[in-house]
């Protein structure tokens, strides 16, 4: 049976109207790589644009196995119950090299969050992408505000340093860690607690805690090493249990310390800005690539430039240099 597909004045009305089965089709629609797609969604994009920016957008992030997922389902159901929140979820799972699939699980870890009306979780495969996000996170996390949502929160793969392209499409990075300061200490990604706006030591609970505590008092001490926050913000530390639902109000109440701190200097509209900035950088670069590889001639070359540069005949760049100049001639 052939799908139904929505049309543009469709789709901006069901995500205007915050309707779940609108807003999946429109993130699936700007995740498309068929050219028809890709122009059907930048201008729903652009009639859109005008109803987006107004969410809290947090990045979370942190090593396997640290609990993302049961943090945010907990985080979550607190904005939803205690403050009255609207939570949009994207969950990024890491894709496969070998086999490009991915599990795509974020929703079955999260049964409870969801079920919530006021959820919306939605799982994306990373892909090729670098930075620990999916290829078109930054599109879905401005239909996600265009249908209301008053939280918009990234969960990142939680892979590498690469994974710090998240701080450059979120408001807020929130870092979690495990109890035990001694040897993870000395394997910190310095790259990624350097644009951490709060770290969280998760799990701190039963036989926990104590490390939990000792781990706190370690990673405050080695803040103070780092260099300042670029908009004056000061880093913290806590710890939490995402299970026991404790230490999350107070996460919650450091999220709303920065919110008021930078806006009183203007720092998050300054931040948001340069994040557009960055999006047009990436997404010209991406389509340059894009148009230079379906080249014919440089379709016709590649291959046995690669072969060249394989049988150790050319070094890279001039393999590279001679597409360039197919295209330039």
């Amino acid at each position: 049976m052939k799908q139904y597909r929505l049309s543009t004045d469709e789709l901006v009305e069901k995500i205007e109207n915050s309707n779940l089965v609108g807003l999946s089709k429109g993130i699936t629609l700007i995740e498309s790589s068929l050219e028809k797609d890709r122009l059907q969604a930048e201008e729903l994009l652009n009639r859109l644009l005008p109803k987006t920016g107004n969410s809290i957008r947090i990045g979370i992030t942190g090593v396997p196995g640290v609990g993302k997922s049961t943090f945010i389902e907990a985080f979550g159901e607190y904005l939803i119950n205690t403050h009255n929140k609207k939570v949009a979820v994207l969950a990024i799972d890491p894709s496969s090299q070998q086999t490009k699939g991915s599990i795509l699980g974020d929703k079955t870890r999260m049964e409870k969050l969801a079920a919530n009306p006021n959820a919306f979780i939605r799982p994306s495969a990373s892909g090729k992408s670098l930075g620990g996000v999916a290829n078109k996170t930054r599109e879905s996390l401005l239909l996600c505000e265009a249908a209301g949502y008053d939280v918009t929160i990234i969960e990142t793969v939680g892979v590498g340093q690469s994974e710090t392209t998240v701080k450059n499409m979120t408001d807020f990075f929130l870092l979690l860690m495990l109890p035990g300061a001694g040897d993870e200490l000395q394997g910190i990604k310095r790259g990624i607690v350097e644009m951490a706006d709060l770290l969280a030591i998760n799990k701190a609970d039963g036989d926990n805690l104590t490390k939990a505590n000792l781990a706190k008092s370690a990673y405050r001490n080695a803040l103070h090493l780092l260099p300042p926050h670029k908009f004056g913000w000061t880093p913290t530390v806590t710890i939490c249990s995402a299970t026991e639902n404790n230490g999350i109000d107070e996460i919650w109440s450091s999220i709303n310390k920065y919110y008021k701190t930078m806006s009183n200097t203007n720092s998050i509209q300054r931040i948001r800005e340069e994040q557009k900035g960055d999006w047009l950088d990436e997404t010209l670069n991406n389509r340059l690539i894009e148009n230079f590889l379906i080249h014919p001639e440089v379709k016709k070359q590649l291959p046995i430039l690669k072969q060249k540069v394989i049988a150790g005949e050319v070094i890279p760049s001039t393999a590279t240099q001679e597409l360039i100049k197919i295209v330039l001639a």
